[in-house]
């Protein structure tokens, strides 16, 4: 998404009038659907002042392209400043340059972390170097332009109000300060220089706009990766946050002890990547030689990966480093250094087929560990026994006498990258009210079929691609097929439509099987994995009646085990009960919804529920 894109001399006379500030903070809000708070009004109107002074230079060219918060396609990532144009050669180059306001730096023993002062206080914050870089990472790992048209990507960092670069240069930072230069108060020239040695020429071919406009490349699948992570490849560059809580995570971990335990809670929502922190963070301190396990409630994250490493790793190590979250009724204390709850809101309180096994699996898991990191959406609660909340493992900690930090993932890496996707899908919902109340055209792929047949074929094709699509449904249709394959679960008959559930002799891995296309999966073996797009069948339990979401559980097939249990709690506690199945409703299909890196399309059962959703869209 461009925010704002003009020549240099375009842009040094938005300086001299006093108004790029304005007309950055309009664009922002127009295009971005966000609000601009007065710091970062104030850090436009001072950082882009000291970039005009570095600009006004006959070395830099004045139809060289200008980019101000260029959003990255697919991410709610931005980069701050960008000059485009042609070296000597004509090769084309686009120089990324990340701006700090910050002047008061301090060392950290965290890989590429640095602290600074804000108003609030002292926070540690990624390198600026290590930012600039890794957005340069994202483009060639994103665009197909840059990627096959040579575009060469020169990342920077420029601290227009930092005297002493003791700090952001030291050695500890010298890997990434050799991808991604930085410039302090006192390196004017250098910088004016560095810019100046990549464009020579104006921007001719409108590099900028081709980039914004180029395809987006078929994304690294976390399963297909998991292998050389493991291995302690760098598959995913960590981005942001991302890095951030990983890097904080390992401080942790080797400063935890018996005595000293710690909980670290990380919130973040679907396609934050908490995933891909999760895995590396297992590759990163089996490294450093300590103890640890990935852990999971559903079981289909961990079959996808175990069988992604079969032949490759002995049986016992794949068995060590996966576990379920019922595996440690019996362990001892501290066994573990660190244990990492992927999909922690799906834990329970009791383990075991028959739910009579341990006491409490958060208790039993920060019980086990030195170190606990719970990977948390509490929106993704879908059925009646998951507890995992951030008030029950803080209550936990707390009985442990546990150390407990809190953090989160915001950056969005699935739905396009779309904040305003997930934001308009929780006001569509109705799980919560948000600004987002129409889908904005362009903001994701979103399509509502009114035929399940066409959707059904939408998908098939999609899946010719990479084998990445799926259909997925609300367990509104009992699983009769699980006796019988012949017969056909999910059947409407005014469309003629009927397919089956996914086959049980695939269990978890269907979503990897490319001929499991032709079936329809539910929460419980798509839940912690993604496809490229999503086909949803929204069932008769979720339906909007004047205006207002009407959910109802005992419209779900009677086979449903989300919500075993309904009439006894009803009958014991009503008001809280039906409130609860409301939200696992609400958050099954929210889920589902979310599965999809480019696309999601719905067919609705009810006409009403169609009709609305389709009044939602711009």
């Amino acid at each position: 998404m461009i925010v704002y894109k003009k020549s240099k001399n375009e842009f040094l006379t938005d300086i001299e009038d006093f108004i790029i500030e304005d007309i950055v903070r309009e664009q922002v809000q127009a295009k971005l659907h966000r609000k601009v708070g007065e710091s970062e009004y104030r850090s436009w109107q001072n950082s882009l002042q000291y970039m005009g002074n570095i600009l006004r230079s006959e070395t830099i060219p004045a139809d060289a392209g200008i980019a101000i918060e260029y959003n990255i396609p697919r991410t709610g990532n931005r980069i701050d400043f960008i000059v485009s144009g042609q070296d000597k050669d004509g090769t084309e180059h686009a120089v990324l340059i990340e701006l700090k306001q910050w002047d008061n730096l301090q060392m950290t023993g965290k890989d590429a972390m640095i602290r600074t002062r804000f108003a609030h206080g002292p926070s540690d914050e990624l390198h600026p170097s290590y930012q600039a870089w890794s957005y340069a990472a994202l483009l060639y790992g994103f665009n197909e332009t840059v990627y096959t048209e040579n575009i060469q990507l020169k990342p920077c960092a420029y601290l227009h109000n930092c005297k002493d670069i003791s700090v952001i240069t030291h050695s500890f930072y010298s890997e990434y300060v050799a991808k991604a230069p930085v410039f302090c108060k006192d390196d004017k020239i250098q910088l004016r220089e560095f810019i100046a040695s990549f464009i020579k020429y104006g921007d001719k071919k409108d590099l900028i706009l081709r980039i914004e406009n180029g395809r987006i490349r078929p994304s690294k699948a976390l399963a297909d990766n998991i292998n050389s992570m493991l291995k302690g490849n760098a598959e995913f560059v960590m981005i942001d946050a991302q890095k951030v809580v990983q890097e904080e995570a390992m401080a942790i971990a080797t400063s935890s002890s018996a005595s000293k335990k710690n909980v670290l809670i990380v919130h973040g929502g679907p396609g934050t990547g908490k995933s891909v922190v999760a895995i590396n963070l297992l590759a990163k301190v089996t490294k450093k030689g300590l103890f640890a396990s990935y852990v999971t409630r559903n079981s289909a994250p961990r079959v996808v990966y175990e069988s992604k490493l079969t032949g490759s790793m002995k049986r016992s190590a794949i068995s060590n480093f996966f576990k379920g979250s019922g595996a440690f009724t019996d362990t001892k204390a501290n066994a573990y250094d660190m244990l990492i709850v992927d999909e922690a809101h799906r834990l329970n309180e009791k383990s075991g087929m028959f739910k009579n096994m341990g006491e409490n699996q958060i208790k039993e898991i920060i019980n086990a560990s030195r170190c606990s990191v719970f990977f948390l959406d509490e929106d993704q609660k879908v059925t009646l026994h998951d507890i995992g909340s951030d008030e029950e493992i803080r209550k936990w900690a707390t009985f442990y006498n546990a150390n407990l930090t809190t953090m989160e993932l915001t950056s969005q890496f699935r739905c396009g990258g779309s904040d305003g996707y997930l934001a308009w899908l929780d006001n569509a919902l109705q799980i919560r009210e948000t600004a987002n109340v129409v889908l904005e055209r362009g903001e994701y792929d979103f399509q509502i079929f009114d035929d399940p047949n066409k959707l059904r074929d939408v998908i098939y094709e999609k899946n010719k691609e990479r084998n990445k699509a799926r259909l997925l449904a609300g367990i509104c249709w009992k699983w009769i097929s699980k006796k019988d394959p012949s017969i056909m679960d999910i059947t409407i008959p005014e469309h003629d439509f009927a397919m089956r559930w996914n086959l049980g002799t695939d269990g978890m891995l269907w979503i990897l099987n490319p001929e499991s296309v032709s079936e329809v999966g539910c929460i419980h073996t798509s839940q912690g994995l993604e496809v490229d797009y999503v086909g949803v069948i929204i069932g008769p339990d979720f339906v909007i009646r004047n205006g207002e979401a009407i959910t109802d559980a005992f419209k779900r097939a009677s086979d449903d085990t989300a919500t075993y249990g309904k009439k006894d709690r009803l009958k014991n506690n009503p008001v809280e009960t039906k409130a609860l199945l409301d939200q696992i409703i609400k958050n099954t299909y929210r889920t589902l919804m979310s599965r999809g890196m480019k696309g999601c399309y719905v067919y609705f059962v009810d006409k009403e529920t169609e009709a609305h959703f389709k009044s939602l869209l711009s």
